[in-house]
């Protein structure tokens, strides 16, 4: 919201939370009634970024992912139809599923079978369904955009967020952690991300699906290899596993597409970016340096 602020929007948030922002109004996104009350206002773009998100979660808490994510999504679509503003839908990395395909370029699910192998990942691709249903039907305007791995300060933690989060915390406080051997990511700085998000807006085009990750493809290992480094923290509190059942092993994304319409442009390395977090974490959790 900061960012779109500072480039001249009249800005609304709409959370389960409550909040202090004027321009802020509550509501479960998965409860029509309570959703249609934000539409009593105008809005030319809508930003749809309320999920359960991630794979553990997902699979724990099934009921409560699907009925956010795909009834949630559809909600906002009836609403779209109703009221015509341009949506960008923030999708997921977890929709290319196990496609043995490097680097992983958006028109992939066009030309190939999918195979998520967990309900997170599922319920993403059925909102791009969705979607692309309404756009096929009544000519809604949106624009997907698949995320993959951002992090840094504002993450809070609990044991569903994301690896350099999970990694993160536990080293400041002692908390073992698993590294899957042979697994690799792009991991993208929350600053890299959130100006080329802005950028969605300003440079809207219809029907677009964008790739927004980082450039630095990592294994998971140097990840953590660089967590305990920055930390000081035991290295027997990462411990090595072969395989994770419901995760992909590796995901590199093709971001040609972002960097040249949305000017996308990822520089932040985890050797900059996971020291900031621990920093911004220290001060969040009153941990001593």
């Amino acid at each position: 919201m900061t960012e779109l602020k500072k480039r001249g929007h009249d800005v609304w948030g709409c959370d389960l939370q409550h909040g202090r922002d004027p321009n802020y109004i509550r509501a479960d996104i998965s409860n029509y009634r309570q959703l249609e009350r934000v539409f009593e206002g105008s809005f030319d773009y809508v930003y749809h970024l309320a999920a359960e998100f991630g794979r553990i979660n997902g699979e724990e808490y099934y009921d409560t992912l699907w009925q956010v994510n795909a009834v949630g999504t559809r909600n906002i679509l009836e609403l779209q139809r109703l009221h015509g503003f341009r949506l960008i839908f923030g999708s997921s990395s977890e929709i290319y599923g196990d496609l043995h395909v490097d680097p992983l370029t958006e028109d992939l699910p066009e030309r190939m079978p999918l195979h998520q192998p967990n309900d997170y990942a599922m319920s993403k691709w059925v909102n791009e369904l969705q979607i692309m249903s309404f756009e096929a039907r009544y000519g809604i305007e949106a624009v997907r955009c698949r995320f993959f791995n951002a992090y840094g300060p504002g993450e809070y933690y609990h044991s569903y967020r994301s690896v350099v989060c999970l990694f993160c915390y536990r080293a400041l406080f002692g908390i073992p952690w698993e590294v899957y051997e042979g697994y690799h990511r792009v991991f993208m700085y929350i600053d890299d991300f959130i100006s080329t998000l802005a950028n969605v807006c300003d440079r809207f085009v219809p029907g677009q699906v964008f790739n927004i990750g980082g450039r630095e493809y990592r294994s998971v290992k140097d990840l953590s290899d660089l967590v305990l480094s920055c930390t000081g923290a035991d290295a027997s509190l990462a411990s090595s596993l072969a395989e994770d059942k419901h995760n992909i092993r590796s995901k590199r994304p093709d971001i040609t597409k972002a960097v040249e319409i949305l000017g996308h442009d990822p520089v932040t390395t985890l050797e900059v970016g996971v020291p900031r977090t621990l920093d911004w974490m220290r001060s969040i959790y009153k941990v001593p340096k």
